[in-house]
């Protein structure tokens, strides 16, 4: 009777069913020629540019690396005008817009500037500046016209202003600013409305769970589904149907201070699930879909850019 008893638990035990893990893993590839935090990255045709930055005590990158995923190869391009960190650019008809940024350490030595980049002619040309210096903003293309908004200034406060730059015409426009002043946002355009998500108002002890929606019929923010973990300077990227949100910058880390934690909103369902997580935090970096693969350069896996790195972190579901 023991033996069946035994029999029939093991058979119950093995009946219930195993916690799924989180999907999606983790790998890398061909890392930048050398370490970068706080750097733009974008793509276009199939590669993918990482600009500017900070590393090594050198606040003003000027780098300008291509990345070629069918061959696993970086190369140098022409160096942006200006060195920066905390730049933010994106993609517009074949063109690379790219705004602010701080030309020191720690939020300091906000800039105005914004410059174009010509990927086939490999040639930079300035632009009409922005309304104020500012870095650590967020920047999207939608609708022909690309959108700015947060940072912080001069005097190191964060903001709400969310600005319109036309590339046809070169001139900005003010629209409604974000519900709460903040910087490190991750910004992305998709399905014909702006997601503002996460970010932080002062310190990175301040991090909020906002994600807030924009939409250009009306000119007003609405509140989503908040993050499951309030984070600032994460990477994000459109995969596969959803906003994929990977590390980020915290309390609550350990010395590091950098997450490992990766969060995916699912656009048709409009909520969010956890993804496997990073195998070591990163924060100030950015990312960039391919195909059936993420990628995100650089990023630093302690608090600020002291621990720069010059991993390529890809990220993949099946």
């Amino acid at each position: 009777m023991l033996a069946i008893r035994t029999g029939l638990l093991l058979l119950a035990l093995l009946a219930v069913p195993a916690l799924a893990a989180e999907p999606g893993s983790w790998s890398k590839q061909a890392p930048l020629p050398g370490p970068r935090n706080e750097a733009a990255t974008v793509a276009i045709d199939g590669k993918i540019y990482v600009l500017g930055g900070s590393a090594g005590g050198d606040y003003q990158l000027t780098k300008n690396e291509v990345y070629d995923p069918a061959t696993d190869r970086w190369r140098s391009l022409a160096a942006l005008p200006k060195g920066m960190n905390h730049v933010a650019a994106t993609v517009l008809g074949g063109t690379i817009y790219e705004f602010g940024g701080f030309t020191g350490a720690q939020h300091k030595g906000a800039v105005d500037s914004a410059f174009a980049y010509d990927a086939k002619s490999d040639r930079w040309q300035p632009l009409a500046p922005l309304s104020s210096p500012r870095g650590s903003i967020a920047v999207a293309a939608l609708d022909g016209k690309i959108h700015i908004v947060g940072g912080r200034g001069l005097d190191d406060k964060t903001v709400a202003l969310h600005e319109l730059f036309d590339p046809a015409t070169g001139k900005w426009t003010a629209l409604a600013p974000l519900p709460s002043a903040r910087d490190h946002v991750s910004l992305i355009a998709a399905g014909g409305k702006l997601h503002a998500i996460g970010g932080r108002t002062a310190t990175p002890d301040t991090n909020i769970d906002l994600h807030e929606v924009w939409d250009p019929a009306t000119d007003t923010w609405q509140k989503a589904a908040p993050l499951l973990t309030p984070v600032s300077n994460a990477a994000a990227a459109i995969y596969k149907g959803m906003i994929l949100l990977a590390g980020g910058e915290g309390p609550g880390q350990g010395a590091a201070g950098a997450f490992t934690q990766a969060q995916g909103y699912d656009l048709a369902k409009a909520s969010w699930q956890k993804l496997s997580p990073l195998p070591t935090g990163k924060h100030g970096w950015t990312g960039v879909a391919i195909g059936d693969k993420a990628y995100f350069p650089g990023g630093s896996n302690t608090n600020g850019s002291s621990g720069a790195t010059a991993e390529l972190m890809v990220f993949s579901l099946p």
